[in-house]
């Protein structure tokens, strides 16, 4: 199955051309470094590319403060930095000076704009970055710890939020001699939960947001700034819309209240996605989606919703609107992407809130399968995503019991999933089942069940992990009623509001892309084409929006 990038390990590093150097030189600056300086500190805006004329650079493990991994030094001709230098976000890794060094300094937003410029700089750099971005989510020296996942389902919140949006952290339960020196650092009962960012920092009250703040992943947004395009919703059609408008020069930023990727970033593996023959996760492709947005200019803002919009006159920045995120940060944008997707529906159970993170789950990771190991699993639903995830988890439990409340998948999965889920003797598929009840204390431990098929199962399934995948809520209680929805929610488009674009709402300058839009395909490869194909009817909306207001500023 294909990764998120290259592996550094094996991968053919291809020096920058000497060309590229120069042009780094005409951008930057050639600085001198002591040996010992810090280039890096955990956690500082990378927002300077650094090449190696002399001397040596290295990678430091934040927890240890010793060289990260094997090899990890950089020498005349390589560079420091990794995927944060696309953003200014934050450094996942210390670098430090291994002896005294000339440099090329270069300020970031110069780089990405010789990137654009330079498409044979740009594909060097953006591929070793990646592929050192996969290097450390695939070691076990992250500068993120977390401890206590197998007790607490907020720590599980927050390693599920960090492994959907590719952030390495480590959990040292596994190694009793490393959990005890974090511990023994940072001052900490072993018994109770913690989030530790480095060595000693201890992460109080911990909460996703602010493990993304650690790393700038939530953006420090300008108020006072109009983006060409605001793109809600970080899922296939949102990452493919930031990735055409950075392309056709537009000012965008995408938000997303969860984790880049939206639902299908839940799916451990997607096989009929053109291109990827041996598959692919959902997760990976819409990071590899995300970085390739990011290099033309798109900004990303995690985990960040919204929650109300309006729209705004010439006098404040527009004509356009202005969207309320949850924290209370205005947004102001002349045109607005609706890519909020759906999120799977709760069942009507007693309990469930409680048992959610706790046994209840609506996303089949690897996040979740650390606790699916031996053990008997439910998942309830009939679509692609459910079969995907009883064919991921069958590698995990003991056996996997995907409940059907009718008698039949042939309407609602693919054959192929079909076909597979039959032949698993790991999976058995009860057709005419449904949950009727939750039990347990503190965790799930149980689950009742009714309908023909409870019988063979003696009404009730032991279990610790229910995967609910089942239904499709839209997304669009923030909008308002600035637009046009049908009566479950889904946004009008195209004929429906007497409109040309099969993407424009009945609100000019308002689109919708996704699952989110009415008479949508629920496929990932629709929703990307539709997030592709909207920014030419934005880019023409912004164009006139500009003009307009350029006539207006010089008749005054």
């Amino acid at each position: 199955m294909e990764s998120l990038a290259h592996d550094l390990r094996t991968m053919q590093r291809t020096p920058l051309h000497d060309s590229h150097v120069e042009h780094l030189r005409h951008i930057g600056e050639v600085v001198e470094r002591k040996a010992g300086d810090v280039l890096f500190d955990l956690g500082d805006p990378m927002d300077t590319f650094y090449y190696v004329l002399d001397g040596e650079v290295e990678a430091v493990d934040a927890v240890t403060g010793e060289r990260y991994g094997d090899g990890a030094t950089l020498g005349p001709g390589q560079f420091a930095g990794e995927i944060s230098l696309l953003t200014g976000g934050g450094s996942m890794l210390p670098m430090r000076l291994v002896q005294d060094s000339r440099l090329i300094a270069v300020p970031r937003e110069a780089l990405l704009e010789a990137m654009a410029r330079v498409p044979e700089m740009s594909d060097i750099i953006v591929t070793v970055i990646s592929a050192r971005r996969r290097r450390l989510l695939e070691s076990n020296d992250a500068s993120l710890t977390l401890i206590g996942m197998d007790e607490s389902k907020e720590i599980r919140a927050i390693a599920a939020f960090a492994a959907r949006n590719r952030i390495p952290f480590r959990t040292p339960e596994d190694d009793p001699e490393e959990a005890h020196e974090v511990a023994e650092a940072c001052s900490l009962d072993l018994k109770g939960p913690a989030v530790v960012f480095g060595k000693d920092r201890v992460i109080h009250d911990p909460t996703p947001r602010k493990v993304a703040q650690l790393f700038g992943l939530d953006l420090d947004l300008d108020e006072e700034r109009t983006y060409d395009v605001l793109i809600v919703g970080g899922g296939p059609g949102g990452v493919a819309a930031g990735v055409y408008a950075g392309a056709e020069g537009l000012c965008a930023l995408v938000v997303e209240d969860a984790t880049i990727g939206g639902q299908a970033g839940t799916s451990s593996r997607i096989e009929n996605y053109m291109g990827f023959p041996t598959g692919i996760s959902g997760a990976d492709l819409c990071w590899r989606g995300e970085v390739q947005a990011m290099k033309f200019g798109t900004r990303f803002a995690v985990p960040r919703r919204a929650s109300a919009i309006e729209r705004i006159g010439a006098g404040e920045g527009g004509p356009g609107f202005r969207v309320t995120l949850d924290d209370g940060t205005p947004v102001c944008a002349r045109a607005i992407v609706v890519s909020t997707g759906v999120q799977y529906r709760r069942l009507p159970l007693d309990r469930l809130e409680e048992f959610e993170g706790a046994g209840a789950y609506y996303a089949a990771t690897d996040v979740e399968a650390r606790f699916c190991r031996g053990t008997e699993v439910v998942i309830v639903g009939g679509g692609n995503s459910a079969g995907q995830a009883a064919m991921f988890l069958s590698r995990y439990a003991k056996c996997v019991h995907v409940l059907i409340r009718g008698d039949s998948l042939a309407d609602s999965m693919s054959t192929y999933l079909r076909d597979r889920l039959e032949a698993d003797a790991g999976v058995a598929i009860h057709y005419n089942t449904e949950v009727e009840g939750l039990e347990g204390d503190d965790h799930l431990s149980a689950v009742r069940l009714k309908g023909d098929g409870a019988a063979e199962l003696d009404g009730r399934i032991d279990t610790r992990a229910l995967f609910i995948m089942v239904g499709a809520a839209p997304n669009t209680g923030w909008l308002d009623g600035l637009i046009e929805t049908d009566a479950k929610g889904f946004v009008l488009t195209g004929d429906a509001v007497g409109r040309d674009s099969p993407f424009e709402t009945s609100c000019d300058g308002i689109f919708a892309v996704g699952d989110v839009r009415a008479g949508s395909v629920k496929r990932v490869a629709s929703a990307v084409g539709e997030g592709s194909v909207v920014i030419s009817k934005v880019w023409e909306h912004v164009a006139r929006v500009r003009d307009e207001t350029g006539a207006a500023q010089a008749a005054e």
